[in-house]
């Protein structure tokens, strides 16, 4: 269930580049990254160039001391619509955490005793109770945070539109942590209603656990799911929004 604190680096370019310069000053991050595509710079807490840091996941495992935490995204196309008119595109599944929080199913895995991807699968079954063999293909990339010493590793699956409502519903009826750690299974609403004010930008307005957010951001993009042009709207209306609720804070 931990989702780890840090900011999660995009490779969707310079969508998110503005909001991601602002929170890596912040120097909160350190990058470690296996996905072949994913190359970039960020700025540093000296204002200088923070490189990607690309290392390989044997590199990741092999870091001293830290703890390792597996969570994954995983959605589906759909030809369904809201109200038969708003096209839905794609079923995109969170989780209302315990605490209030939303975040991605997963947890702590420790990787001395089974694999990362054993661990998040595990990790599944007790959230979802839904058997799911997940891979090293799923791996997306990871984030370490340096002042708790954890180790977020994001992973992706797509299904089919069948695969994913029986998750929703096993994770209704037979998980074990149904109710207790997981609230419940959430759909990311990825349209934007008339004046912005519906759909992807509320739920982005709403507090998400540990660098979960900037995890799903990323992989809207990455995925197709969503256009960069579609995210920034998104963004921009969800920050107008927190302002209206919170009176300008952030």
């Amino acid at each position: 269930m931990i989702q780890g604190g840090g900011i999660w680096l995009s490779s969707s370019g310079t969508v998110l580049a503005q909001r991601l310069f602002a929170e890596t000053t912040l120097g909160r991050i350190t990058v470690i990254n296996t996905s072949s595509h994913w190359s970039g710079n960020y700025a540093n807490t000296t204002g200088g160039s923070m490189a990607s840091g690309q290392l390989s996941r044997e590199e990741a495992l092999a870091c001293v001391g830290c703890r390792h935490a597996c969570h994954i995204l995983l959605y589906a196309d759909t030809e369904a619509q809201l109200f038969e008119e708003i096209p839905i595109r794609h079923i995109i599944l969170m989780q209302m955490r315990f605490d209030g929080l939303l975040g991605f199913p997963g947890g702590l895995v420790d990787p001395s005793e089974e694999s990362l991807e054993e661990g998040l699968s595990r990790e599944l079954w007790e959230e979802l109770g839904f058997s799911l063999s997940v891979t090293l293909e799923d791996h997306v990339s990871s984030c370490h945070n340096p002042s708790s010493h954890l180790i977020t590793h994001f992973y992706a699956r797509r299904m089919e539109e069948k695969e994913i409502r029986e998750v929703e519903r096993a994770a209704a009826s037979t998980a074990t942590d149904h109710g207790h750690e997981v609230m419940g299974m959430v759909r990311v609403p990825i349209y934007t209603l008339k004046g912005g004010e519906g759909g992807l930008p509320s739920f982005l307005s709403h507090s998400f656990i540990g660098n979960s957010r900037s995890q799903l951001e990323d992989a809207l993009v990455r995925f197709g799911l969503v256009t960069p042009e579609e995210l920034q709207t998104a963004l921009t209306h969800a920050e107008q929004r927190r302002k209206q609720l919170w009176g300008g804070a952030a």
